[in-house]
C-alpha cells in the first residue's frame, strides 16, 4: 500500500531577503515653541555672517582710498609714509605673525601641559582652585600684562637674551644680535612681545583643552587601564586622541588672539618699519599695534591706510579660522579612539 501523495503547494515562498541597513529617521511633530526656538537659533547663527560681512565691507569702504593711492604696493611696501604716498604692510605684517608665532610656541606646550595635569592628575580640592586661577589669568586686562612685562619682565630677561644670541646664535641665525652687546640691543624685541602674548593666551588654550580632555569617554579609560596601562599611558592613548580636535581648535584661536593683540605689544616693542629676522634686537611692529599707535595723529590718507591694514588682518584671522575649521573636521574630538 503506497501512501498518499501530498498535494503540491500552490505556490513557493520566496526566500525573505534582509532588511537594508539604513538608520531610520524619526521625526516628532514640531511645536509652536520648537518652530519659535529653531527660528532664534537660525537667526542668531546668520547675525554672525552678518555682522562679520559688515565689518568686512566697512573696513573696505575705508580703506579704498588708501589701496586705490598705492595699489599693490600696499602689499609690499615696507615703509610707513603715508605723505609721500609711500606705504605698505610687507614688514608689519611679517613681524605681527612672527610675535604670535612665538607665543604659540611658549604657550601650546604650557597650556596642553597644564591642562593633563589639570584634568588628570590634580587632586580635587586643587584641580578647582587651578581651574579657578586659569580663569582668573584669561580676565586680566591687557594693559596689565604689557605694564608687567614693560618694568618686570624685560629687565630680568635680557640675560636670557644675551645668553641665547651668545650661546646659540652662531648655530641660529636668527637668535643672532648684530647691533652689539649692550642692555639696549636686547630691550623691546620680538621676543619680549612674544613671550608676554604667550602668557595672555596659555589661559585660553589650557581651559579649552582641559574641557575638551576631562570629556574623553570614561569607558575608554577604564578599558586601557584594564589592558595594564599606566595613567600616562591611558593619557596618551585615550585622552590625548579624543582631544586633538578641540586642542586644534584652542590653538587657532590663541593664534587669533595672539594676531590681534594690541595693547601690550604697543607698549613693548620699538616701532620699527623694517622686517625684522633677528627676534632678540631691538624693534618690532604688528599691524595691531600700528593702528593703535598711528590712530589718533592720522589725516585723511593715513586713516584710511590704517583701516586698509585692519583689512588685511580681519582677512588673514579669517583664513585661518577657516583652515582651522578644516582641520578640525578631519580630526573630530573622538575620531581617533571611534574604532
Amino acid at each position: 500500500m503506497t501512501a498518499a501523495a501530498e498535494p503540491a503547494a500552490p505556490y513557493a515562498e520566496a526566500p525573505r531577503q534582509p532588511d537594508p541597513d539604513v538608520p531610520r529617521t524619526i521625526t516628532a511633530p514640531a511645536t509652536n515653541g520648537d518652530r519659535v526656538f529653531r527660528g532664534l537659533l537660525r537667526t542668531a547663527g546668520l547675525s554672525v555672517f552678518a555682522i562679520m560681512g559688515l565689518i568686512a565691507f566697512f573696513l573696505l569702504l575705508r580703506g579704498f582710498q588708501a589701496l586705490k593711492a598705492v595699489g599693490f604696493d600696499f602689499f609690499t611696501e615696507t615703509k610707513w609714509q603715508t605723505q609721500a604716498h609711500n606705504f605698505g604692510i610687507a614688514a608689519v605684517l611679517p613681524n605681527g605673525i612672527l610675535i604670535a608665532v612665538i607665543a604659540l610656541v611658549i604657550a601650546v606646550p604650557v597650556a596642553i601641559a597644564a591642562a593633563i595635569f589639570i584634568s588628570e592628575y590634580a587632586p580635587l580640592r586643587l584641580r578647582a582652585v587651578l581651574i579657578s586661577l586659569v580663569d582668573l589669568m584669561a580676565a586680566i586686562p591687557s594693559i596689565v600684562y604689557g605694564l608687567w612685562g614693560l618694568f618686570f619682565l624685560q629687565p630680568r630677561i635680557i640675560g636670557v637674551s644675551r645668553w641665547l644670541t651668545n650661546h646659540v646664535g652662531d648655530a641660529i641665525p636668527f637668535l643672532k644680535v648684530r647691533t652689539g652687546d649692550i642692555g639696549t640691543s636686547y630691550t623691546s624685541s620680538t621676543f619680549i612681545a612674544g613671550v608676554v602674548v604667550s602668557l595672555m593666551i596659555i589661559p585660553i588654550i589650557t581651559s579649552l583643552s582641559r574641557e575638551v580632555f576631562s570629556q574623553a569617554p570614561q569607558g575608554e579609560r577604564e578599558g586601557a587601564y584594564a589592558l595594564g596601562s599606566t595613567r600616562w599611558g591611558m593619557v596618551r592613548t585615550v585622552v590625548l586622541p579624543f582631544g586633538r580636535g578641540g586642542v586644534i581648535g584652542a590653538v587657532m584661536l590663541g593664534f587669533g588672539r595672539a594676531m590681534g593683540e594690541t595693547i601690550a605689544v604697543a607698549l613693548i616693542i620699538s616701532p620699527s618699519f623694517k622686517p625684522m629676522t633677528h627676534i632678540l634686537e631691538n624693534g618690532g611692529n604688528s599691524i595691531s599695534a600700528l593702528i593703535a599707535l598711528r590712530f589718533g595723529e592720522s589725516d585723511s590718507l593715513s586713516l584710511s591706510a590704517l583701516m586698509a591694514a585692519g583689512l588685511v588682518l580681519f582677512a588673514l584671522t579669517l583664513l585661518v579660522n577657516v583652515g582651522a575649521g578644516f582641520v578640525i573636521n578631519r580630526s573630530r574630538s573622538g575620531a581617533a579612539t571611534a574604532d
